[in-house]
Parts: C-alpha cells; structure tokens; sequence
C-alpha cells in the first residue's frame, strides 16, 4: 500500500504514521494544513496514492459555524481531488462518536462522512467509517484534544486541574485507535468499524493522574496493574519530559559510603540489568511504544540523547556517576546512550517488562540520523 495521512502532523496522525513506521511501511505521505490551502498541492500529494487515512478536520475555532463549516470543507476538499484522480481510492474515515450527536462538532464529522460516502460511490472507490471514542495519549495538545491532556499539562505544570463536568467517557489510547485504523486501511472494500475504549470516571482518571504525579515526582513508579493504567502513566509521562530531567536520587551517606535508591515500583513485573561501555561507544537507538526504562549511570560520564520519532529536534543529558541522577525514556522517543568519558561506563537500566524476545517493543532506528537500524 501506499498510504497518505491527513492531519498527518496532528495528535492522532502522527501516532498512526510512528505506528507505521514500526511495521515498516514507508510509503507513507503526510498531509498537513499547508497543502490543504491548495486544491493543486492536494492533488499532487495524493497522486499515485491507492490508501487515505484522513483525519484532517478542526475540533475547536472561534464559533459552532466554524467547526461544523470546517469539517465539511476539509472533506469536500479532498473528495473533489480524490475525484479527480486517475484511480480508485480506498478511504479510512477517522470518524468521532460525536457524529451521532446533535453538536455542531458531530454534526460537522457526520456530513463530512456522507460526502466522503458519495465519492467513494461515484469513483468506484471505498469507504472505512471508523468511528472513534474519546482519545488520549502522549503528546496530546493541552485544551484541545482531550481533557486528559489538559489534565496531564496541568499537573506537571503544578496546577491543580478543575473538573467542569464529572461523567462517565469511554477513552481509548490513541496507538490503539492508530492500529485500528490501519487495520481498516489493509481491509479493502466498504466497511464501518467502533472501536470500544474503556469506561471510565473523569474524577478517577484525576485521581490516578494526582497519585502518578506524588509517586513520580519522588523517582518512583507507580503499580501499573493493567493496560489502561499503563497507557494513562506514559501519557503524563510525555508532559514531564524533558523539563523535569534528569532527576536527582535521594542520597544517604554515612562513614561506610553511599545508598541511593535507583526503582521503587510500586506493582507489576520488571526487569533490571547493567552494563558496561568503552569510552565512545553507544547503545540503544532505538524506541518503544510502551515499555516504560529508566537509565541511571553509576560510574563513568554518559550523553544520553532521545528525538522524538518524526521529529528532527534532540534532546541531550551528560550525566555523571556522581550525579546520582536517572533519566527515563519516554514512549515513542529513539534513545541512546554513549560513554563520552575517559573510564569506563557503568550503567544501571531498569524496565517495567520482563524482555519478550517474540515481541520485545523494540524498534531501531537511529537517533542523530533518523534511518531505521536493521
């Protein structure tokens, strides 16, 4: 398949084309607003291209008008270029449960659908409506995308969040939603697929979020007992990094030396090991989806550097042994470390899974060269 995305740069685009990118698909083009704003850029980005993820659309604006208005234009927009292609195009809807819902949102991303239907009927083409829940995930834009973003953005910023509404809101983490929606690009042919996501209280999700942070803050990492739980704690994760980095240990000394302690978990399986590593040599390069790591250095000087995947910006720490200090590795960040000293390196890592060489959460890629590691 050649697939392209649009709203390729946005939350839900960019983890759906990090996920592909995992399994190696690379003809992937992302679409973003830019190429929107002209129907010439639109037609030659999705020329030749047999499979559109579209996921474009506006959520919030100045006005009802303006979202429900929005919506509508983005998808006759590319119906009218996807029309005038010279072949059939199978379509996968990023489509919202608010669809069925009488808001100007829902009622944006249901007509968007239906004009998405027509073209697909009249150009031979095909349609997937995924319907999609409440989703959150990492990097999520605060007061945009989810309330769990906002909530996340405020805590590690230390501000206490106000809940406007408690209910109930069924939430799907957005790698999931991202695999769903690949699912339905390999499934050709005419098809409606609702993924389910996970019930849940805004107050409880609050909750967990206050108790991860009070945990967290301190080094430690909090029982993660189930998926949800997971997803939840490196979603806040993504809004504490880098800015809290590298974290200071808590040190006792007495005559006899020094005791620091480097993972307290709180539940759930884990892995430790060590290493050593000859002056300017690295290891890692590479990321995960949801593997939580921690790298604390105990002896020697280490850089260790981390870019998100699709981004170009890197992020560097020297850290030292006599720091005391540990740096976590964010879901969906390519990491390495490197000794940069004149000794040797001793490293600690710590992973919260024990290594499942059938399906280890390991992908290679390069940090400084962004070319994917064999």
């Amino acid at each position: 398949m050649t697939i392209a995305i649009t709203g390729g740069y946005g939350f839900v685009g960019w983890h759906t084309a990090v996920l592909l990118r995992t399994m190696k698909v690379e003809d992937t083009v992302l679409i973003g607003r830019d190429v929107f704003a002209d129907r010439h850029d639109l037609a030659k980005a999705i020329d030749g291209v047999d499979t559109v993820i579209h996921l474009a659309g506006v959520n919030r604006a100045g006005s009802d008008s303006e979202v429900e208005e929005g919506n509508v234009r983005i998808a006759e927009q590319l119906s009218d270029a996807l029309a005038a292609a010279a072949q059939p195009t199978h379509v996968v809807y990023g489509n919202s449960v608010q669809s069925r819902q009488d808001n100007a949102y829902g009622r944006g991303k249901a007509r968007a659908g239906e004009i998405l239907q027509g073209m697909a009927q009249r150009t031979g083409g095909s349609l997937a409506d995924a319907i999609l829940p409440n989703l959150f995930g990492e990097h999520g834009a605060p007061h945009y995308n989810s309330f769990v973003a906002t909530f996340c953005h405020e805590i590690a910023h230390g501000v206490s969040p106000v809940i406007e509404v408690d209910k109930t809101v069924s939430l799907l983490h957005v790698q999931d939603a991202a695999a769903n929606l690949v699912s339905a690009a390999r499934r050709r042919g005419n098809h409606v697929g609702a993924p389910a996501g996970e019930e849940h209280q805004v107050s409880d999700v609050l909750d967990r979020l206050r108790q991860f942070d009070s945990q967290y803050r301190a080094g430690q990492i909090p029982a993660l007992l189930d998926k949800f739980s997971v997803d939840l704690f490196n979603t806040y994760r993504s809004f504490m990094f880098p800015q809290h980095f590298p974290f200071g240990a808590e040190v006792h000394a007495d005559q006899r030396g020094e005791l620091f302690e480097t993972v307290r978990f709180h539940g759930g399986t884990g892995q430790t090991f060590a290493s050593t590593t000859v002056p300017g040599a690295v290891r890692g390069d590479h990321y995960h989806l949801s593997k939580i790591e921690r790298f604390f250095v105990l002896s020697g000087t280490a850089e260790i550097s981390l870019r998100r995947v699709l981004h170009e910006d890197v992020v560097r720490f020297r850290v030292t042994g006599s720091d005391h200090a540990f740096v976590d590795m964010p879901t969906l960040w390519v990491h390495n470390i490197k000794n940069v000293g004149d000794e040797e390196l001793v490293t600690m890592f710590w992973a919260d899974q024990l290594l499942n060489p059938a399906a280890p959460d390991t992908y290679w890629e390069s940090v400084d060269s962004g070319e994917p590691r064999q």
